[in-house]
Parts: C-alpha cells; sequence; structure tokens
C-alpha cells in the first residue's frame, strides 16, 4: 500500500469515528475499539487502554489526542496529522451547519426533545466504555484496589483525574518492582 493510501486510509477512519460519535472522548471509545482493534489491527485493547488513559492527562481533546497518538504510531508525524485532519473534519462541518440552523429552531420542542434524547445515549455508551475498560484493566486485586481507591477520591473528595492516574501510575510501578524482586 502507497504512503499517500495508507494516509488516505488513516484519514477515513478517524473521519467515520470523528463523524458518528456524539458526546466527546469517552463517547467515541466503542467506535475507536471497533475500527483501530477490531479492524484495522492497528492496536489492541491493552494499548488502546492505554493511550485513552494518556489522552486524559493531556491538555486538549481526548479525541484529537487520541487521533495524534494512533496516528503517529501508523505513520509518524503525517499519521498524527492525517489522523486530527479526519476526527476534527466532521466536527467543524457538522458545527458549522448547527450553528446556522440551531438559533433558529432550538425552541421547537421536536429540537429540544432529540437533545435529550441524544443526551440518553450518551450516557449508555460511556457506560459501556466504562464496563469495557473495566473488564480489561481490571485483572487482579491490586488493579481493583487501585480502581476502588481512584473512584472514592474522584467521587467522594473531587480529586482531579490527573494526580489519580500519576498516582495509579506510580502504584503500578511500585507494584511492578515488588513482583520482580520475587
Amino acid at each position: 500500500m502507497t504512503q499517500l493510501r495508507q494516509l488516505l486510509e488513516i484519514i477515513w477512519t478517524f473521519f467515520k469515528i470523528g463523524a458518528l460519535t456524539f458526546g466527546g472522548g469517552y463517547s467515541m471509545l466503542p467506535m475507536l475499539q471497533r475500527e483501530t482493534v477490531e479492524r484495522q489491527h492497528w492496536l489492541d485493547e491493552n494499548k488502546l487502554a492505554d493511550y485513552f488513559a494518556l489522552s486524559q492527562c493531556l491538555p486538549g481533546l481526548i479525541a484529537v489526542n487520541m487521533a495524534v497518538m494512533i496516528g503517529y504510531q501508523q505513520k509518524k508525524t503525517a499519521g498524527a496529522v492525517a489522523a486530527v485532519i479526519g476526527v476534527v473534519l466532521p466536527s467543524f462541518v457538522i458545527i458549522l451547519i448547527v450553528a446556522a440552523l440551531l438559533s433558529n429552531y432550538m425552541h421547537v420542542a421536536a429540537v429540544a426533545s432529540a437533545f435529550a434524547g441524544i443526551r440518553v445515549a450518551v450516557a449508555a455508551l460511556v457506560i459501556y466504555s466504562v464496563y469495557g475498560m473495566f473488564k480489561n484493566g481490571v485483572k487482579d486485586w491490586f488493579a481493583f484496589v487501585i480502581f476502588i481507591v481512584a473512584l472514592i477520591l474522584m467521587l467522594l473528595f473531587n480529586v482531579s483525574p490527573i494526580p489519580v492516574i500519576i498516582g495509579a501510575a506510580i502504584a503500578g510501578i511500585l507494584m511492578g518492582q515488588m513482583r520482580m524482586c520475587r
């Protein structure tokens, strides 16, 4: 496959992801998994989970961060640029159209009801993604303890995800060192 064709494949893959997912980075996870793991075989479930966790720690949009990392893995800088173009282009076009039309029709009950329905579906997508990440990431008692501590810190104490993820990384390193010493 030629370089141009590979870049077009990256653009098209991320264009579909950008066009068919609503609600931000969390809701795009099932589509990312289907396209990049199952269809393209660019990464495995663990690498996708790693990239997703890292994308949350970095500034910017999760979708763009994911596109940069996956695109870069495939075709270095050109792949990263192609993936970003692909994932951003649908949103750009849709937002232009919606901005032009929505201000005139948001008061219509059917439009408001449609948005209420979309919010519910996006909540289901997020829960589906969380279930998949839990199933793939929490494989032993230590991972379960990290999960519970992270959940408590964020839910009960409103701790930002960044220190929670950094703390989990440190705990993972320490556990890895302890396992190597055995």
